[in-house]
Formats: structure tokens, C-alpha cells, sequence
């Protein structure tokens, strides 16, 4: 892979349980092997005041949690994130790459919660300063499959971020179609990897398009 001309912004998105973390292990291996200075974060969180709000939009609490309320919380961490994080690692060229962004608050707060696509768009703009990623990652695959995946490793890891594991299927297809939606409007800086696949198989075609898209 030729040398980078400039520090690349890379985010994954996907359901519950499409795999997105530990993929973003092999990208890491993969760049750093390459000698680029690589940035490994995650939303909500990434700052010490977001890993707060981090616990709030995914731990379940006894009382709801509304819709805007939600989706306010979200890209409050985000600036944060942006402001601290984001936008000094890539001004002092180092390349990052993102476990969720923008794409995850469209696709489960516009679809999913089905809060007008304006104002979810809008908002994030305000939070990102129109900061976008360059390359997106879509690790697709049915959200029954990623749910099962999902609620194992959580049990596993005896983890308290069970919150969005509890909502309906239904919910979770609509996520799915406002993700493929995106893909299908930016086809760009999307790339739909199928994680149905086992993970190696996902590894493999994420990395062969990633050396292709940086190459290009």
C-alpha cells in the first residue's frame, strides 16, 4: 500500500452483534503494519464526560428515556468527541477509526425511533461541526442473527449495556433498513460487508476493500 497522502477518518457501523469491534481490531494491525499512526475510538464515548453520557444511553434505567432526549444525549457526547478527539487526531494527521457516528444516530434514532430524518440530521451537524467520515464500513447482517450474537457476549462479559438488547425485533429491522438506506444514497463512502459470515471471512473482505479504496 503506497503511503497515505493524508490522515483518513473511518467509521463502522452496523446492529447489535454485526461484529463492528472486533473488526476494527484487524483495521488497527492492518494500518499500523503499514506504518500509519491510527486512532482507535468509539461513540457514544471516546472523552471522559461521553463515556459518562456513554452509560445513560445504554445501561436500561427504570425511568424512559425519551426519543429527543436520546438523540440530545447522543450528540452531546459527540461534540465532545469531535472537539477533543476527532478533529486533533486527524489535524495532526493521524488517521482514526470510529466504532459508530453519524450513521448510527440516523439509522436508530430517524429509523428506529422514527424522529423526523431533518431534525436527526440537523443535530448532528450541529454536534459534528460537519465533520464526516471519509470511508464507512457496513458490517450487514439480520438483526435476529446479530441479537443473538449480541445478548451471548453480553452474558459473557456480564456487561450492564443491555438497553437497546431489549427492544423489539421490529425495531431493530428498522434500524437495519434506515443503515441500508444510507448505503444505498452514499455508495461513495459506504461499503456493505456481509457479517453473516464468520469472522475471519469478514476480516478478509473488509481489509481487501479497504487496501483497495486507499490505493485509489
Amino acid at each position: 500500500m503506497r503511503k497515505l497522502t493524508k490522515p483518513y477518518f473511518i467509521t463502522l457501523e452496523g446492529v447489535e452483534g454485526s461484529g463492528k469491534s472486533s473488526q476494527i481490531d484487524s483495521i488497527i494491525k492492518y494500518l499500523e503494519g503499514r506504518g500509519v499512526e491510527v486512532l482507535a475510538t468509539r461513540e457514544p464515548g471516546g472523552t471522559e464526560l461521553a463515556d459518562k453520557i456513554r452509560r445513560l444511553l445504554v445501561e436500561p434505567h427504570q425511568e424512559p428515556l425519551k426519543p429527543l432526549a436520546e438523540l440530545l444525549l447522543y450528540n452531546a457526547a459527540r461534540l465532545q468527541h469531535v472537539t477533543q478527539v476527532l478533529r486533533p487526531a486527524l489535524n495532526a494527521g493521524r488517521s482514526v477509526v470510529c466504532d459508530r457516528y453519524t450513521d448510527a444516530t440516523v439509522a436508530y434514532q430517524a429509523y428506529g425511533r422514527q424522529l423526523p430524518l431533518g431534525q436527526v440530521t440537523q443535530v448532528n451537524e450541529w454536534a459534528t461541526e460537519g465533520l464526516h467520515p471519509d470511508l464507512t464500513f457496513l458490517l450487514d447482517c439480520p438483526p435476529a442473527l446479530g441479537l443473538e450474537r449480541s445478548r451471548a457476549r453480553l452474558q459473557a462479559e456480564s456487561s450492564q449495556e443491555t438497553r437497546f438488547e431489549t427492544e423489539e425485533l421490529v425495531f431493530h429491522e428498522r434500524v437495519r433498513a434506515g443503515y441500508l438506506e444510507l448505503a444505498e444514497r452514499q455508495k461513495e463512502r459506504f461499503v456493505i460487508i456481509d457479517a453473516s459470515q464468520t469472522s475471519d471471512q469478514v476480516s478478509t473482505a473488509l481489509l481487501q476493500t479497504l487496501e483497495e479504496r486507499l490505493e485509489s
